[in-house]
């Protein structure tokens, strides 16, 4: 999904900047961007759970981005994070607290400039815990709602944020997955909508669209009934 919008925005003229854990895998994607776009993205490493490393990374910045799209996203495993705090932790803290904290100092310096779009991608799962994922859900959900309030915080300052909730997508993360093909989307779907949603200033989209009645009825059903279902 990363990749794919990466490549749109890039596409539409944006110049764009490359952070990942270790961004030496993004060469070659970098370097397909060159060549079908003309330009050379900027490559910077981003560790999002060494907390300690993210101001000096914000500040080390030659150029401060005006828009910031957010992909992170750990699965991990429900049954292994049951019995683990180890990885129940590492779940929460991925696809959560180092978004959170990376986040936080991006709002502040938009929140400073009265300007800034931030763009983060949760999920359908942050809407309602189910036993097959409830700790990734429960990250998500915190997600979801710290976006939120961040959106009602930064509406005065003219600062933009979209929340993006994928339902089933096509990537590496569901790879051992059995998807139904009519609810999955390609990330070349995702970037799309993820484009189309941010200029348009929308506050939260979900991709495929009919995720959005899928999830109104599920957070409907009663608890008597949605707590026996297997889910």
């Amino acid at each position: 999904m990363a990749k794919a919008t990466a490549s749109l925005y890039a596409q539409k003229g944006y110049q764009l900047s490359l952070a990942a854990r270790n961004v030496n895998e993004l060469d070659a994607f970098a370097s397909d961007v060159n060549i079908k776009y003309g330009q050379q993205p900027h490559m910077v490493e981003l560790d999002l759970l060494d907390y300690n490393s993210h101001e000096l990374f914000y500040a080390s910045l030659v150029q401060k981005p005006n828009v910031v799209i957010c992909f992170v996203g750990y699965l991990g495993e429900q049954e292994v994070a049951q019995k683990s705090f180890e990885q129940a932790k590492l779940i929460t803290d991925t696809n959560y607290t180092g978004v959170m904290s990376m986040l936080n100092i991006i709002a502040n310096d938009f929140e400073s400039q009265k300007a800034g779009t931030i763009v983060c991608v949760s999920s359908v799962a942050g809407e309602r815990g189910r036993k097959s994922n409830y700790l990734y859900g429960a990250a998500k959900a915190a997600l979801s709602t710290y976006l939120s309030g961040l959106r009602n915080r930064l509406h005065e300052s003219e600062v933009h944020v979209l929340t993006v909730k994928p339902g089933f997508v096509d990537t590496e993360m569901t790879k051992d997955l059995d998807l139904p093909g009519l609810l999955t989307a390609q990330p070349e779907e995702v970037a799309k909508d993820i484009y189309k949603a941010e200029q348009k200033k929308k506050n939260t989209l979900y991709t495929k669209w009919m995720w959005m009645w899928i999830m109104l009825i599920i957070r409907n059903i009663p608890e008597s009934i949605f707590k026996k279902m297997n889910l």
